[in-house]
C-alpha cells in the first residue's frame, strides 16, 4: 500500500520515520515534505496545499491511506473531502476539528461536559476585553480562539502587559482579520504534561505521556513557541495520575463527543496541567504533538500503521499496543529570533558527524539544495535519543546539538533536567 504523510515538519518526519520502520517495503510520498523526509519519501511541493489539492495527489498516485500532520488541513477539512471520495485518511473530520481550531468551542465543550479547565471568559472586541481584563487576577492568561501555530497564548503579569498583546491582536491584526474571538482565562498554577490517545469516538488507547517545554529560553523564559524540547515519560506521571486522567478527562471528553455526535478518529492530545486539585484541561489538540511526537512514537513497538487502520475501521477495541519502558529525549535546533523574525538560508553542517552519536535526527525546517541541507523554518531540527536513564541521553543529545552548526542556531540546554 502507498502511504502519503501531509506536513513538512519533525512531528512529519518522525511519523514517516516510524511508517518506514515498521514497513521497509512500503512506498512514502509527503506533501510538501522537508530535507530529512526526501531520504525516505518521494516528497511533492507546490501547489496551495488545500485539501482539493490534496486530494488530486492521492487520487493520482493512488494512495492507499494519508496520514495528517498539522492542524491547518484537518480545520479546512481535509478529512471530509477524503471520506466523501472513498478515500482513507488518518485525522478527525472538520467539526471534531474544532477542538482545537477554536479555543472558545472547547472551552464551552468543557464546561457542558463538566471536564475541569480554567474558568474564562469569551470576547469579541477590544473593549470587551479590556473589560473581562479589569476583572481578572493577576497573572491570567489570553489565547486567540483560532489557530496560531502556538504563539497565540500569553501569561500576562499584569494589567498593562495583558493590554499590550490584546492591542496586537485586535489593533495590530497579528493574527489576522477573520476571527474576532478572545479566551480570557484564570491562570492554573501546576505542572504541565501531554497526554495522548489513539481514539476512534466509542475507545481510546493511550499512548506515554511526555512532557513539552513551549518557552524560547532557558528555565521557562521568553515568549511561547511551537515547543523546544519535550522528555518521555515525565518524573510526576503515575499510575494514580493516569487513572484521574482518564475518569476526569478523557472519559468525559469522549462521551461528550458521542453525545454531541461529533465523530471523532484520530489522535486527541490533552495539555494539561497537574495542579493541587487534579489534573485540568489547558488546552486540546486534535492530532500528534510536535516536538511530543518525536519523543512518544520511538517508544511504540508496535506497528504504527495497524493502530491507524484500527482507529479508521473503528476496531480500536480489538488492538493492543506494547510500549518500550526507556526513557526518550528531543532537544530542538532553532533559527536565531525564532518564534518572532528569523532569517533563513542558512547551511547546516555537522550532520554526517552525528551519526555515530546514537541519536536519531528529525529534521523540521530544512530542504535539499545543490547537495546541501539548508535552513527553512523556525524550528530547524529534533535531536531525540532513548535510552535507560536520562542522564545517558541529555548527553547523547547534546554532544549532537554542540556537532551541528549552522549561523544562528539556538537551543535551550536545560531539557529533561528535573529529571
Amino acid at each position: 500500500m502507498k502511504i502519503m504523510v501531509i506536513g513538512s515538519g519533525g512531528r512529519e518526519h518522525t511519523l514517516v520515520w516510524k511508517i518506514k520502520k515498521d514497513n521497509p517495503e512500503t512506498k512514502l510520498f509527503a506533501v510538501p515534505g522537508n530535507g530529512g523526509i526526501a531520504d525516505l519519501a518521494e516528497c511533492i511541493s507546490g501547489g496551495s496545499g488545500k485539501p482539493e489539492y490534496i486530494l488530486d495527489i492521492a487520487i493520482k498516485n493512488k494512495i492507499g491511506l494519508t496520514v495528517v500532520g498539522p492542524e491547518v488541513p484537518l480545520s479546512e477539512g481535509i478529512s471530509d473531502v477524503f471520506i466523501q471520495n472513498g478515500l482513507k485518511i488518518f485525522g478527525p473530520v472538520k467539526k471534531a476539528a474544532e477542538l482545537e481550531a477554536s479555543k472558545s468551542f472547547a472551552k464551552e465543550f468543557m464546561k457542558r461536559h463538566s471536564i475541569p479547565t480554567a474558568d474564562f471568559e469569551v470576547v469579541e472586541n477590544f473593549d470587551e476585553s479590556i473589560r473581562a481584563l479589569r476583572k481578572k487576577n493577576f497573572p491570567c492568561v489570553i489565547k486567540y480562539d483560532g489557530l496560531a501555530a502556538g504563539k497565540g497564548v500569553m501569561v500576562a503579569k499584569a494589567f498593562d502587559e495583558g493590554m499590550d498583546f490584546l492591542k496586537k491582536i485586535y489593533t495590530d491584526r497579528i493574527f489576522g482579520n477573520k476571527n474576532n474571538k478572545v479566551v480570557i482565562e484564570d491562570c492554573l498554577e501546576g505542572k504541565e504534561i501531554s497526554y495522548l490517545i489513539f481514539t476512534d469516538t466509542i475507545d481510546f488507547i493511550p499512548m506515554v505521556p511526555a512532557k513539552d517545554y513551549k518557552r524560547v529560553f532557558d528555565n521557562d523564559k521568553g515568549p511561547n513557541t511551537g515547543g523546544m524540547g519535550c522528555y518521555s515519560p515525565p518524573s510526576l506521571f503515575n499510575s494514580i495520575l493516569e487513572e484521574q486522567i482518564q475518569k476526569k478527562i478523557v472519559i468525559p471528553t469522549l462521551t461528550g463527543l458521542q453525545k454531541e455526535g461529533i465523530d471523532y478518529r484520530g489522535v486527541l492530545y490533552f495539555g494539561l496541567m497537574i495542579t493541587q486539585k487534579g489534573p485540568y484541561v489547558l488546552e486540546y489538540n486534535v492530532r500528534f504533538g510536535d516536538p511530543e511526537t518525536q519523543v512518544i512514537l520511538p517508544r511504540l513497538e508496535s506497528n504504527l500503521l495497524e493502530i491507524m487502520e484500527a482507529v479508521i475501521e473503528k476496531s480500536l477495541r480489538k488492538c493492543s499496543i506494547r510500549w518500550s519502558n526507556k526513557k526518550s529525549l528531543c532537544v530542538i535546533l532553532a533559527s536565531a529570533g525564532y518564534p518572532g523574525k528569523y532569517e533563513t538560508g542558512k547551511e547546516i553542517k555537522g550532520i554526517e558527524e552525528t551519526k555515530n552519536l546514537d541519536i536519531i535526527l528529525f529534521h523540521a525546517g530544512t530542504k535539499k539544495e545543490k547537495g546541501k541541507i539548508i535552513t527553512t523554518g523556525g524550528r530547524v531540527l529534533a535531536i531525540t535519543a532513548t535510552g535507560n536513564t536520562f542522564e545517558e541521553i541529555r548527553d547523547k543529545v547534546y554532544k549532537a546539538a554542540d556537532t551541528i552548526e549552522f549561523e544562528g542556531k539556538h537551543y535551550r540546554k536545560d531539557i529533561g533536567l528535573e529529571n
